[in-house]
C-alpha cells in the first residue's frame, strides 16, 4: 500500500497535465477546471475502493498490551503489633557469704562453674575460735570445780547463799559461751544457698573474709524474666495474662509467653509502666541483660480484606484506588477500583470498602497503568500482598 499513493498521484498529474494547450478565455478555463475536478473525483473514488480492498486483505494488527501480574483479593485476620524494647533479668541472684570473719583457706569453685544447692563453696580458718574454745574450756573446768565445792558447803549449811548462786551462774554462763563459740566452728564452711552458675568470684584463697562479705555470686538462669517499659498509651491494651511474643535479635530466638506482672505506677520521667514476662531457660541461652523485643498486639480485625500498601494509589483529588483486572470487547483491561482504607501494619492495609473480595488485583506493573489500558496477564501470583 505504501507504493499506491505515489502511483495514483503520478496518474493524477498525468491526467491533469496532458491534453491540448490551456485556453486563455474564461469559458475555456471554467470548462477545463470542471474536467479536472471530475477526474480528481474519479481518482478519489478509485483510491477509496483500493484502500477498502487492501484493508479486507491485510491482517489485523493486535493493539499493544502492557504485561502485568494479578492476584485474587485475600480475606484474612489482621494483627498489628507494637515493638517495645526490654532486657532479660534473673530473680535468682544470690551471694554466698561467710557468717564469721576469717582467712579463707580454700575457695573450691571458679567463675562459670555450675554448682548445686548445699555444695561446699569455701572454708574459713577459725584458729582464733579454737583458741577461744580452749580458753573457755579451761575457765569452765575451774568454774565447775568452784561450783561443786560451793554446792557441798551449801548442802551442809556452810557459807552464804550468794556465794553458791554466783558459782552456779558463772558455770552456766561459761557453758553457754562455750556452746556459742563451738557453734561458730560449724560456720567455717560456706555452702551454696541455691543451684546455679558461679557468675562472679569476689575473694580468693588466702584473703580475709568479713562476716557477711560476699565470696561468690551464684546465678540461676533456669528461669528468667523479660522486663520492658511500655508507654502508658497501651494501658488499656496490655493486661496481666495477655499473650505477647518476645524476640531476642542477638541469638535469633523467639518465644511466646504471657504477661506475668504489670507495674502499679507510671514513671513520670518517660510516661511508661513496667511489664514482666516469665520465661523458661533450661539451656541457659538467655543471659541476664540480653536485649529483648516484646511484640504487643494492639489491634486485631477478623476476616477482612488485606492488601499491600504499595498497591494503593491516589489521584490528585485525594481519592485512593487500586487497579483490578476487567474484561471487555477488546479483551482484558485495567480498571480503577476506588477504595476506603483502614488500619495498616508491616506494609499491609485493611480495605474497608470498594472491594467485594472476588476481584483480581493487578500487582506488578500497576504503577505505570492508565484507566482502561489494555493488559496481558503474564502470570497469576498467589497473594495480593506482593509489591506492585
Amino acid at each position: 500500500m505504501k507504493y499506491l499513493v505515489p502511483i495514483l498521484t503520478l496518474a493524477l498529474l498525468t491526467a491533469c497535465g496532458g491534453g491540448p494547450q490551456n485556453p486563455q478565455d474564461l469559458a475555456g478555463l471554467k470548462r477545463q477546471l470542471k474536467e479536472k475536478q471530475s477526474a480528481i473525483k474519479a481518482l478519489n473514488t478509485e483510491i477509496d475502493s483500493l484502500n477498502a480492498a487492501i484493508q479486507r486483505l491485510e491482517p489485523k494488527r493486535e493493539e499493544k498490551r502492557k504485561l502485568v501480574t494479578t492476584s485474587p483479593v485475600q480475606r484474612d485476620d489482621f494483627y498489628r503489633y507494637v515493638e517495645v524494647q526490654g532486657s532479660v533479668q534473673s530473680d535468682d541472684v544470690v551471694l554466698a557469704t561467710s557468717e564469721v570473719g576469717g582467712r579463707l583457706t580454700s575457695v573450691k569453685v571458679e567463675e562459670g562453674q555450675r554448682v548445686s544447692r548445699g555444695q561446699l563453696i569455701a572454708t574459713t580458718d577459725l584458729e582464733s575460735v579454737n583458741k577461744q574454745i580452749a580458753e573457755l574450756e579451761t575457765s569452765l573446768d575451774l568454774a565447775d570445780d568452784v561450783y561443786e565445792r560451793q554446792k557441798r558447803l551449801w548442802d551442809q549449811n556452810i557459807g552464804s547463799e550468794i556465794q553458791y548462786l554466783q558459782a552456779k551462774n558463772n558455770k552456766e554462763r561459761l557453758e553457754k559461751s562455750l556452746e556459742t563459740v563451738r557453734f561458730q566452728l560449724t560456720k567455717a564452711s560456706v555452702y551454696a544457698p541455691i543451684s546455679g552458675v558461679v557468675d562472679q568470684k569476689f575473694l580468693k584463697s588466702g584473703e580475709l573474709a568479713g562476716p557477711g562479705a560476699p565470696i561468690v555470686q551464684i546465678l540461676n538462669t533456669n528461669k528468667v524474666k523479660v522486663v520492658a517499659d511500655v508507654p502508658e498509651s497501651y494501658l488499656s491494651v496490655l493486661k496481666r495474662g495477655s499473650k505477647v511474643t518476645v524476640q531476642f535479635p542477638a541469638i535469633n530466638e523467639e518465644q511466646n509467653a504471657k504477661v506475668s506482672l504489670l507495674g502499679r505506677t507510671i514513671n513520670p520521667a518517660n510516661r511508661t509502666f513496667s511489664a514482666e514476662v516469665e520465661l523458661r531457660n533450661p539451656k541457659g541461652i538467655l543471659k541476664p541483660n540480653l536485649l529483648a523485643v516484646m511484640l504487643i498486639n494492639d489491634y486485631k480485625a477478623e476476616d477482612v480484606i488485606i492488601i499491600s500498601q504499595d498497591l494503593v494509589q491516589q489521584e490528585v483529588g485525594g481519592k485512593t484506588y487500586v487497579f483490578v483486572k476487567a474484561s471487555g470487547e477488546k479483551g482484558t483491561f485495567a480498571k480503577k477500583a476506588y477504595i476506603t482504607t483502614g488500619e495498616s501494619a508491616e506494609g499491609k492495609i485493611i480495605v474497608e470498602s470498594g472491594l467485594k473480595g472476588d476481584e483480581e488485583l493487578i500487582i506488578k506493573g500497576a504503577r505505570s497503568l492508565a484507566e482502561n489500558e489494555l493488559i496481558q496477564v503474564q502470570n497469576t501470583t498467589t497473594t495480593a500482598n506482593n509489591n506492585g
